[in-house]
C-alpha cells in the first residue's frame, strides 16, 4: 500500500519568518508538534531537509523529531561530513542525500549521482555503517538509476518537478504529448528501480490536483509531500490536509 510522507519544513519557515536565535526553541508553530498532527492525519512518515545555512528546520528540531516522532523520519541532507555526522548521530530511518544550493528556493533538480559516484561512495557506506537506509532524490534518468544500484544505495525518489510543471501548464489534460511525456519518464524510472531491487519512491511539486496519476504508478512505495500539504493547512488543518492528501494517494493506487 502507498505510504505518505509528509514534508513539515515550511512549518519551520512559517515560524522562523517572526523567531529568530535563542527564541526559535519558543516560536511557533512549533515542526515537532506539526510531526504529531500529521502523524494523526495518517502520515506514514516525517521529511525534514537540515540544510547547510538551516533556513528552516534547525539542529533543535530535528533531535527533538529523532526522539519523540512515533512514525518514520526521513532526513533529506547534503552529501557533507557534517550531515553525515549528524544522521550518525540521530539515526533517522531514512538518510536521503539530496543536491543543495544556497541560493534556491527548494531544491531544483535531482542528485548527479552518476556524475558524483566517486564523492558519494565513502559517504553511502558510513550512512550504511551506521544501520541507515540510504535513498537518493534522482531525476527520471536510468543512468541515474545504475549509479544508485552500484553504490549501493537502496531507495530511489524520482523527481516529479518536471511532471508537475507539465500538469500546470496541460491543465491536467494528459492528451497533451508534454505530460504524457513527462509521466511515462518517471512511469520508465520506476520500472528500472524495481527491476534492480530497490525502493521507487516518488516527490516534489505534487499537490492535490497532480497527485493522482503518480501514485496510480505500479510499484511506487512512498510519495514525500510538503508545501501543498502546508498550503492546505492554513485553512483546514494540519490533520485534515493530511487526511485529504492520503485519501487522495489510496483512491488512485486502489485504480
Amino acid at each position: 500500500m502507498i505510504q505518505l510522507g509528509v514534508n513539515i519544513d515550511h512549518v519551520a519557515s512559517v515560524r522562523n519568518a517572526r523567531y529568530r536565535g535563542p527564541e526559535v526553541a519558543q516560536g511557533e508553530p512549533d515542526p515537532v508538534r506539526a510531526a504529531h498532527e500529521a502523524e494523526l492525519g495518517g502520515a506514514d512518515g516525517i521529511t525534514v531537509h537540515l540544510r547547510e545555512d538551516r533556513r528552516h528546520i534547525t539542529d533543535r528540531d530535528l533531535e527533538l523529531l529523532s526522539r519523540l516522532a512515533r512514525i518514520k523520519l526521513n532526513l533529506e541532507m547534503a552529501a557533507t561530513d557534517e550531515m553525515v555526522g549528524i544522521a550518525r548521530r540521530l539515526t533517522p530511518h531514512t538518510a536521503m542525500l539530496v543536491p543543495e544550493g544556497r541560493n534556491e528556493v527548494t531544491t531544483e533538480g535531482g542528485l548527479d549521482v552518476q556524475a558524483g559516484a566517486a564523492r558519494l561512495s565513502p559517504i553511502v557506506a558510513a550512512l550504511k555503517d551506521a544501520g541507515l537506509i540510504v535513498s537518493a532524490f534522482i531525476d527520471a534518468d536510468k543512468a541515474q538509476v545504475e549509479a544508485c544500484v552500484a553504490l549501493g544505495i537502496d531507495v530511489c525518489e524520482v523527481h516529479t518537478g518536471p511532471y508537475a510543471a507539465a500538469f500546470a501548464s496541460a491543465g491536467g489534460d494528459f492528451r497533451r504529448k508534454a505530460l504524457a511525456t513527462e509521466l511515462d519518464k518517471v512511469r520508465a524510472a520506476g520500472e528500472h528501480i524495481r527491476a534492480a531491487g530497490l525502493r521507487f519512491n516518488a516527490g516534489h511539486a505534487l499537490n492535490y490536483h497532480n497527485v493522482a496519476p503518480v501514485a496510480a504508478l505500479m510499484g511506487v512505495s512512498e510519495l514525500h509531500i510538503g508545501h501543498a500539504i502546508i498550503s492546505r493547512a492554513v485553512f483546514t488543518g494540519l490533520r485534515e490536509a493530511v487526511r485529504e492528501m492520503k485519501h487522495l494517494m489510496l483512491a488512485a493506487g486502489r485504480r
